[in-house]
């Protein structure tokens, strides 16, 4: 992969969030502002909204990293469609709370006896909501009357909404949503990157990972990069990566703006991964949301072009992305349970997607050993296994 031919540590551009990468663009900055001021009230709403993959999540996580926990106890939320009463359990896990049986009124007289406790304690709490545009009204309205919990005329909790584009406009028109309208203490959309922030980004982000250098950039290429992914954090990611991708291929050391070209054509052509297009190339069907991972078995690779080839990298290199999620996502999952009553199907899948995501990337590095022996010998490419 291109991080063992550039001499990286690590992935610079994964689509994942991961505070470590945090970079402070103006639009950061500001939500940054409009959150201290908001939990310096503690008590309330706080709401950020933001295009997909304009770094919410990444912001929060930093966030995370600089509270006191020995001050304040956070849990955090990542919401489905859900309704009153399973976002009331919800909550009352992601505190650590067990409650017997699935009525409602346990899991909130659970909840707020935490919350008292917490308070006892010197601690503050705080409910972060992720993916906050697929509750229900009735679940916002319950997110309210949990804000209500008072220690004499002290809040209990603080609860931060983080949202798409979509639930801004919903906050700020339903009818029914009036109370928590007036409970919105601080609010902010995070916007995209300036033109003059990408290259700073993305050194930044090397850097992180040992970049000294290699490879260089072509000035060109930050202002096409901006032009066609409009400063959105991830669409910049899915780029970089394809750019390195086809770098490592071409054991280029350096990325100029006909390899920019080479990989937005590509990825507009793209069929096997069409999620990765950017914003500008809008003409493609949007593609679904990725169900389970099933079927995941490697596709056969001819001997192609280097353009094609890196395309297929790509591809295993997407395919990498989404059975580690799966595999953390089934990893929290059995952490939650305690490690008792887990399912053996779910250990059976858990050590499935791993041995399936370890094949993954071995057939990546025999794919690019075979390419970097091609461009050394002029001997084409064997078909990979």
């Amino acid at each position: 992969m291109f991080d063992d031919f550039y001499g990286l540590t690590a992935r610079p551009f994964q689509l994942t969030p991961d505070p470590n990468f945090y970079f402070e663009s103006a639009t950061h900055r500001k939500a940054l502002s409009y959150l201290g001021y908001g939990m310096a009230q503690s008590e309330g709403f706080i709401v950020i909204t933001g295009e997909v993959g304009a770094g919410k999540s990444t912001l929060v996580a930093h966030l995370m990293q600089k509270i006191d926990r020995n001050q304040m106890t956070v849990g955090q939320v990542v919401t489905s469609n859900l309704d009153g009463d399973e976002l009331v359990h919800i909550a009352a896990q992601s505190f650590g709370l067990e409650v017997e049986g699935h009525d409602k009124a346990t899991a909130l007289g659970a909840i707020e006896n935490f919350l008292h406790e917490e308070a006892r304690e010197g601690r503050r709490t705080m409910l972060v909501v992720d993916e906050s545009q697929n509750l229900s009204v009735e679940a916002l309205e319950e997110l309210r009357m949990l804000s209500n919990f008072q220690l004499g005329s002290h809040p209990l909790l603080q609860v931060l909404l983080l949202g798409q584009p979509e639930f801004k406009q919903v906050l700020a028109e339903h009818s029914e949503l009036e109370q928590l309208r007036q409970r919105v203490i601080a609010a902010h959309h995070l916007g995209s990157m300036e033109p003059g922030e990408i290259e700073p980004y993305i050194k930044h982000r090397l850097e992180c990972v040992g970049w000294e250098g290699n490879p260089d950039f072509d000035q060109r290429v930050f202002a096409g990069l901006y032009e066609a992914t409009d400063g959105i954090p991830r669409r910049v990611n899915q780029v970089v990566t394809r750019l390195l991708l086809l770098g490592a291929v071409e054991q280029r050391t350096r990325i100029d703006n006909a390899m920019l070209s080479s990989v937005l054509k590509e990825m507009q052509s793209d069929n096997t991964f069409p999620e990765a297009a950017p914003k500008p190339m809008q003409k493609l069907a949007p593609a679904p949301a990725p169900g389970p991972v099933k079927h995941m078995g490697a596709p056969q690779v001819a001997a192609a072009a280097p353009a094609d080839l890196a395309g297929a990298l790509a591809e295993r290199d997407a395919q990498i992305v989404e059975l580690q999620q799966a595999v953390v996502e089934l990893s929290r999952k059995v952490e939650e349970s305690g490690g008792s009553n887990v399912p053996a199907e779910t250990v059976e899948k858990i050590a499935t997607l791993e041995a399936r995501l370890e094949e993954q990337e071995r057939m990546v590095r025999h794919i690019l050993t075979m390419l970097i022996e091609w461009v050394e010998s002029g001997t084409p490419p064997r078909v990979a296994a």
